[in-house]
C-alpha cells in the first residue's frame, strides 16, 4: 500500500447526514447503498480492488452520463464495513483492531477481494492481522463476540472455530509458563495512524488462578460460550474448573440466581466494546435448563449451595419437570454438602399450603437415601477372621444429614399450616443410627408442639416416637422433665432414664473409688521416709483429688435423690388421673420407679 502523509487522503471522505462523499478532483461516477448508507464514489478505486464491483460495473447499462447505481445491503457488517472497504480502496490509512477485523475480513470475501487484482489486497492483509489476534487471549474474545452480526460468514471462512480453539488452549495451559498475556493487547493509538496499529506489545501477566477467564468468558453468548465449554473439555480441564466457569456464567445472567448467592463480590468488570444483555421472561428459563445441561456429572464438584440456588430460580422461572429432578438428584447425592439456610426453599404458586417446601426437601432426602443405600451395598461387607469393622464410610455423611434434617425441622415447624404426617415423613426417613443425640429431633418436636397447642394426646404420643429419650443429654433430659407441653408418659420415660444413666454413673464412681482406694492401702500403712520435697507435693495433689472426687460423688447422690422424688411424685399424679393402662402399671414395678433410695448411696 502506497505512503501517503496523515490527513492527505482521510479529509477527501466527508459525511453530510447519511451520505459519504469523495471530494476529489473529479466528480463521481457512482453510488454504492448499504442500508440507509449512500457511498458516491469513482469506478477506478474500486474495481482495481474488488471482484465483484468489477463485475457489477462492467454488467452496468445505463445512460450516458449518469452515474451507477449499485445496492450491496447484504454486505457482512453493513455500512460502517463498507466504508473501511471504501477509505481501503482509496488508499487511505485506517484502523484495524479485534472489533472490527472479522467483519471487515467478511466484506472482503463478499466483494472477492483477493490477490488475483492487486497484492496485497484487504483479504490478505485481514487474513495475517488475524493470526496476530489469536495470539493474544484479550483480542481472540474481543474479535470472537464480533463473529455475532457475521456469524454465518464468520462460520465459514472457521474464524469461529479457530477463536474457540485458540480460547480453548489458552484456558487449559498454564497462562504463568508462556509468553503470552491474560490481559491481553487492548491498547489502540489514536485513529489516523499506521494501517496495523491494532496490536501493541505486550503487557506483563497478571497473578492468575484457574478461575482467571471466567469473566472474560462470561462476556461470550450463550451458544458461543457452550462451543467454548465443550472445547476446553475436550481439551482436557478439569470438571471443576469448567464447574466453576458456568457458576460465573449463570450467576451474571440470572438475576433470581445471583439475589440467592453471590460470587466473590458478586460484582463483574466489563470489557472496552462487550456487552451481552441478560435473558429476559421466558429465555431466563431456557438459559437455566442449558447451563445445567452443560453442568459436569461427576459428585462434588458443582457446589451444593449453588445447585439449590438454581433449583429456587428453577421454581421461580417454572422450569422443566425433567430439569428440576435433574437438580433435586444432584444435591441428594451431596446434600451432606448443604447449609440449612440454603435448603430453606420458599414455596411458589398461590395454592401452596406451607411457608417453605417440604416435598422438595423430601424428595431430595430420599435421592439421597438411595444414594447412601447403594454405596452401603457397593461396600466389601465380609471381614477375615481376627478383623476389626471399620466404621462405614456413609456414616459421617449420614450423621451430617440427620443433623442437617433436625435442624429444618426446627425452622419449618413453627409453620401452623405443616401438617403432623408430613413432619412425621421427613424426620422418619432418617435412621435411628444416624443421630448420636436425639436433641436435635427433640428441640423440633417441642417447637412443633408449642405451634400446634391443638394436637390430641395420642398425637402428641405419635410425635414423640420420632425420639429416643435414651439419647437425649442431661440438659435435654432436664428440660423435657419440665416439658409441660410432651405427654406425661414421655415425661416419665424421659426422668426414668435419666435416673438410670446417674445410677450407672455413681456405680462407676464407687468403683473407681474403691479400686483407688486399695491400690493405696498398702502405702499408707508403711511409713516411708521422705527424702524430699516433691514426694511431699504429690501426696498433696493427690489428696486435693480424693476431695474433689468425693464432691463429685455427692452431687450425684444428691441428684439421684431428687430424681427419686419427682418420679414419687409423677406415679402420685397419675394415680390421681385414675387408672393407669395395664402396659403402664408394668413399667414402674419393672424398672423400680419410686423404690427408696439404696442404703450405700447416702453412706459417707
Amino acid at each position: 500500500m502506497a505512503t501517503m502523509k496523515p490527513g492527505s487522503k482521510a479529509e477527501i471522505f466527508q459525511l453530510e447526514g447519511q451520505t459519504w462523499k469523495c471530494t476529489a478532483e473529479l466528480a463521481s461516477d457512482v453510488v454504492i447503498e448499504v442500508g440507509e448508507m449512500s457511498f458516491h464514489l469513482h469506478k477506478f478505486p474500486l474495481l482495481n480492488r474488488s471482484g465483484l464491483l468489477q463485475q457489477m460495473i462492467s454488467e452496468f447499462h445505463g445512460e450516458d452520463g449518469k452515474a451507477c447505481v449499485f445496492q450491496l445491503h447484504d454486505i457482512p457488517g453493513g455500512a460502517k464495513a463498507f466504508e473501511l472497504v471504501a477509505k481501503f480502496c482509496y488508499d487511505v490509512k485506517i484502523e484495524l483492531n479485534a472489533l472490527n477485523v472479522v467483519c471487515l475480513r467478511c466484506a472482503a470475501e463478499y466483494l472477492l477481494m483477493t490477490e488475483d487484482y492487486v497484492g496485497g489486497n484487504l483479504i490478505l492483509q485481514t487474513e495475517h492481522f488475524l493470526n496476530e489476534v489469536y495470539n493474544s487471549w484479550k483480542d481472540t474474545i474481543k474479535a470472537l463476540q464480533s463473529c455475532e452480526s457475521v456469524l454465518s460468514h464468520a462460520e465459514v471462512l472457521h474464524i469461529v472455530s479457530v477463536c474457540i480453539g485458540s480460547l480453548a488452549s489458552k484456558a487449559c495451559a498454564d497462562p504463568n509458563l508462556f509468553g503470552w498475556s491474560v490481559v491481553g493487547r487492548t491498547s489502540m493509538k489514536s485513529p489516523g495512524s499506521s494501517l496495523w496499529n491494532g496490536i501493541v506489545a505486550e503487557e506483563m501477566p497478571r497473578s492468575t488462578g484457574a478461575d482467571w477467564w471466567y469473566e472474560d468468558a462470561s462476556f461470550l453468548s450463550l451458544p458461543l460460550f457452550k462451543r467454548l465449554i465443550f472445547a476446553v473439555e475436550a481439551e482436557g480441564m478439569k470438571p471443576d474448573n469448567v464447574a466453576g466457569a458456568l457458576m460465573f456464567y449463570a450467576r451474571k445472567f440470572l438475576p433470581c440466581l445471583s439475589r440467592n448467592s453471590s460470587f466473590r463480590d458478586g460484582t463483574t468488570r466489563t470489557t472496552p466494546g462487550a456487552s451481552v444483555s441478560a435473558p429476559s421472561g421466558s429465555n431466563q428459563r431456557v438459559f437455566l435448563e442449558e447451563i445445567i445441561g452443560l453442568l459436569p456429572t461427576k459428585k462434588g464438584v458443582t457446589s451444593t449451595k449453588f445447585l439449590l440456588s438454581m433449583l429456587h430460580t428453577a421454581m421461580i422461572l417454572h422450569a422443566s419437570p425433567l430439569c428440576r429432578e435433574n437438580l433435586e438428584k444432584r444435591i441428594g447425592a451431596q446434600l451432606d454438602d448443604a447449609a440449612l439456610e440454603d435448603l430453606l426453599i420458599p414455596n411458589v404458586g398461590y395454592s401452596v399450603e406451607t411457608l417453605y417446601d417440604i416435598d422438595c426437601v423430601q424428595r431430595i432426602l430420599d435421592h439421597f437415601m438411595l444414594t447412601d443405600q447403594s454405596m452401603l451395598a457397593n461396600s466389601p461387607s465380609t471381614l477375615n477372621e481376627g478383623q476389626v469393622m471399620a466404621p462405614s464410610p456413609s456414616l459421617t455423611p449420614m450423621t451430617m444429614v440427620a443433623k442437617l434434617v433436625d435442624g429444618y425441622l426446627a425452622e419449618v415447624a413453627p409453620d401452623v399450616n405443616l401438617k403432623l404426617p408430613k413432619f412425621q415423613s421427613l424426620a422418619a426417613v432418617i435412621p435411628d443410627y444416624a443421630r448420636p443425640l436425639d436433641d436435635g429431633i427433640y428441640r423440633a418436636i417441642d417447637t412443633y408442639l408449642k405451634s400446634h397447642p391443638w394436637l390430641t394426646e395420642s398425637e402428641r404420643e405419635q410425635l414423640c416416637r420420632l425420639m429416643n429419650c435414651q439419647k437425649l443429654s442431661l440438659e435435654a433430659c432436664t428440660h423435657a422433665a419440665q416439658n409441660e407441653r410432651l405427654p406425661l408418659r414421655v415425661v416419665v420415660q424421659v426422668v426414668f432414664f435419666e435416673q438410670l444413666r446417674l445410677r450407672t454413673s455413681v456405680a462407676g464412681w464407687f468403683f473407681v473409688s474403691d479400686s483407688m482406694e486399695n491400690s493405696q492401702a498398702p502405702h499408707g500403712n508403711t511409713m516411708l521416709p521422705r527424702t524430699n520435697e516433691g514426694t511431699i507435693q504429690t501426696e498433696i495433689m493427690q489428696a486435693q483429688k480424693e476431695d474433689d472426687h468425693r464432691v463429685g460423688v455427692e452431687d450425684m447422690r444428691l441428684r439421684v435423690s431428687e430424681l427419686e422424688k419427682e418420679c414419687l411424685g409423677m406415679k402420685q399424679e397419675i394415680e390421681k388421673l385414675g387408672k393407669p393402662k395395664s402396659g403402664w402399671n408394668i413399667f414402674p414395678k419393672k424398672f423400680g420407679f419410686g423404690l427408696k433410695s439404696q442404703p450405700t448411696l447416702h453412706a459417707k
